[in-house]
């Protein structure tokens, strides 16, 4: 699993690092071996669903995503379409949850970063809504959520954890049938 964000203080609860709040759950809830810092990525073994997995906190910016991800993948052999991207969506309504199979980057720059450094456009990923609002898109997703936002966006950051645990357990097929047809 490979949460998406910026590193550093200054994008803590931002509304682009919801895939490291979510990475950051994971870790919370299943911690089975220490932090590494491995090709620019905070790794951390996880034991949820009855597996290990790995989870990956790229620490380059968000558009060299795939400079940190592509390594580390290589590195313990996992292949592409083993991997689950969890990353933030402008385009889905705050707290609304999409998983897919693959397909394009959908104007998401860290995500197409992953997928070029990768080859292939076969990784699975889970968009998690964080709403459009007027004015510029980057000074949105670089802006923490409002006092109003904060309670559905940690919703949505356990739900997504959830996603992420049913994906291991049962499979792709069984996370979407879950919770792509929620329409709250």
């Amino acid at each position: 699993m490979v949460g998406l964000g910026n590193p550093g203080p200054r994008y803590k609860g931002t509304r682009h690092n919801v895939g490291f709040m979510v990475a950051a759950e994971l870790i919370r809830r299943g911690r089975s071996g220490a932090d590494r810092v491995q090709h620019e990525a905070v790794v951390t073994q996880v034991h949820l669903a009855d597996r290990e997995l790995v989870v990956v906190q790229p620490q380059t910016f968000m558009n060299l995503s795939g400079d940190a991800v592509a390594p580390v993948a290589r590195r313990r052999g996992i292949e592409a379409w083993e991997i689950v991207l969890v990353y933030d969506d402008a385009d889905l309504p705050l707290g609304r949850i999409r998983i897919r199979a693959g397909g394009s980057a959908g104007g998401h720059n860290g995500v197409q970063s992953v997928l070029d450094r990768l080859g292939t456009r076969d990784v699975m990923r889970i968009r998690l809504g964080i709403g459009k609002d007027e004015g510029e898109l980057a000074d949105r997703v670089l802006a923490p959520f409002t006092g109003a936002e904060a309670a559905e966006a940690a919703r949505m950051v356990e739900r997504a954890a959830d996603a992420v645990e049913l994906l291991a357990a049962r499979g792709l097929t069984a996370a979407m049938n879950e919770y792509n047809r929620e329409t709250e």
